[in-house]
Order: structure tokens, then C-alpha cells, then sequence
């Protein structure tokens, strides 16, 4: 929902139902497939950055996860093999490489960022395994491969099934393997985009939302060249509280190991609130679970 503004000057927003059923799962993530095909174009256009920035040795994950991940030791000695669940155009899956992972695995449902990913990789002469499917259809032959899953931040809000995504995260571990979660705490989507101040966002509750909308905030994708906002996809979020994102980890059968809630942010949402509005609250949140041995 932060992706679109809080619904705040978006005449294309409305409120959802969360998804009933799996039917209901699939078509929304059908529709975000597309929206993303579109939405891709600006990884495309920044791929100069993002060649130049990795080949300069420099590594796009967040301090936050660094640290996360630093607990259970240097990424070189443990991390053999990393799947990055919504990789998106690749810059935090190469990223990884940088880090001291052996080998990377992308997975994305959009055609358009996968195609980037692959360009990226190519052109800074990093290799990777890019896989272009939902997430929840993620292929059994990389069952039993991951010692680290990655996810991809501001990832979860793009799932409409997060029992099922749970479920492939364990699948894809290793025993003893970890899966890193950082994205921004669901709080946020409470805060309204255009105030100065913490206020509320009119017709936001913090459990059990779901929204869809067309068009992009300035601060993530922005206007889309060619394609007017009531001509775009359709693309659907759901906002899942920090409880629901841990018990669905502890469901599938993983320890819990890190857990944080963090003033630190990734991005810049809520252009017109001060730092020191923002610093009152939890922007984001992070956990890292492991598969029983």
C-alpha cells in the first residue's frame, strides 16, 4: 500500500477484501506479475547505476540485515547457496555475491524484471541462476539447496498467501539453513503519506488490510513512459501484521533466531514527515529463522 500512496490523491485506490481462496491468491498475483511488467522499465533504465555501483565492489544490502546475518558468522563460511524469493531486478541477489555468498538464485514472477536481472549479471560478469515463476510455484529441484533464503525488502506485501510462502521457505532450506526477513513494519501503513505529522491514514486498520490501486509513488517507481495510470495494471497488496509474518515461519517448522523492530529505513516514504516524526515509530521490522537440523 506505501507503493501507492496510501490511497491519498489515487483515484484508482480502493479497500479490498483479503484474498478467501487460492483462486482468489492466484489472480492477485497474476495481476501484480503484470503491474511489475510494466513497473520494470525503471530497473531498466537504471541499470548503468546498479552495473556501475556492483562493479566497484560495493554491495546493496542494508545494515540492518548485514547484522542480521553476521550472527550466525561471515556469509563466506557458511553460505554455499542463497535463493532470493522476489529478486526483482537482481541488484540485492548479486549483491549477496559481494557479501561472500558462493552462488546466487533469483526468482521473480515478472518476465520484465527476471530479463533485467539477467542483463545485470551479464554485464558485470557476476553469475546467477534467474528462475521467472510465482514464488509459491518455486521448482522442487531447488528443494533442500539454500543455506541462506533471502527475501527481497517491501516483498511481503506483494504476497496474498503468506502460510504457502512460509512453506516454500522451509522447502528451499538446507537443515540449519536461515531465511532473512527485513520490510517495513506494517505501522507504517498506518501513518498518513501527506502529513507533516503522525497522523492517521483515513480507512487503514492495521489487521487484516488489503488494498489494490494503479500508479506507482515518486518515491519508488513513479510515472511509467507510455502508459497513462488509468491505463495500467491493476496490482494488489496486503498488509500482514509482524505476528502473522513470525507465526507463519514458526508454523512451517523453523526456529526463531533474530528478531528486531528498527527506526532504520530502506527507503523514503511519507515525504513531508520530519525525521524526527519518523524516529518515534518503527519503520521496519526483521527476522531470521532456521531449519531444525
Amino acid at each position: 500500500m506505501l507503493s501507492t500512496m496510501n490511497g491519498e490523491n489515487n483515484d484508482e485506490w480502493r479497500l479490498e477484501r483479503p484474498a478467501g481462496d487460492e483462486n482468489e491468491v492466484r489472480r492477485r498475483h497474476t495481476a501484480n506479475r503484470s503491474a511489475f511488467n510494466e513497473g520494470a522499465a525503471a530497473y531498466v533504465d537504471d541499470l548503468d547505476r546498479a552495473t556501475d555501483f556492483l562493479a566497484s565492489g560495493r554491495s546493496n544490502l542494508h545494515r540492518v540485515e548485514r547484522r542480521n546475518l553476521e550472527r550466525f558468522g561471515p556469509l563466506s563460511r557458511w553460505c554455499h547457496t542463497a535463493v532470493h524469493l522476489q529478486c526483482a531486478g537482481g541488484l540485492d541477489t548479486l549483491s549477496l555475491l559481494v557479501e561472500g555468498v558462493g552462488s546466487v538464485i533469483g526468482v521473480d514472477i515478472s518476465e520484465a524484471m527476471i530479463e533485467a536481472a539477467r542483463e545485470l549479471s551479464h554485464r558485470v560478469g557476476m553469475p546467477a541462476r534467474w528462475y521467472c515463476c510465482d514464488v509459491l510455484d518455486t521448482p522442487h529441484e531447488l528443494d533442500g539447496s539454500a543455506d541462506l533464503v533471502y527475501t527481497g525488502r517491501g516483498a511481503l506485501t506483494w504476497i496474498h498467501d503468506l502460510g504457502a510462502w512460509a512453506a516454500v521457505v522451509e522447502r528451499l532450506l538446507l537443515p540449519g539453513g536461515v531465511v532473512s526477513v527485513y520490510d517495513s513494519h506494517p505501522f507504517q501503513t498506518l501513518v498518513s503519506w501527506e502529513s507533516s505529522t503522525l497522523e492517521f491514514a483515513s480507512g487503514v486498520h492495521y489487521f487484516g488490510y488489503a488494498d489494490s490501486a494503479k500508479g506507482w509513488s515518486d518515491e519508488y517507481i513513479g510515472e511509467i513512459d507510455g502508459i497513462n495510470v488509468s491505463q495500467q495494471s491493476r496490482k494488489y497488496e496486503r498488509v500482514w501484521s509482524v505476528a502473522e509474518v513470525v507465526q507463519s515461519l514458526i508454523d512451517a517448522g523453523l526456529l526463531i533466531d533474530v528478531f528486531g523492530e528498527h527506526v532504520e529505513d530502506f527507503w523514503r516514504p511519507f515525504p513531508s514527515l520530519a525525521d524526527s516524526e519518523r524516529a518515534r515509530i518503527p519503520n521496519t521490522f526483521s527476522v531470521c529463522a532456521r531449519k531444525k537440523r
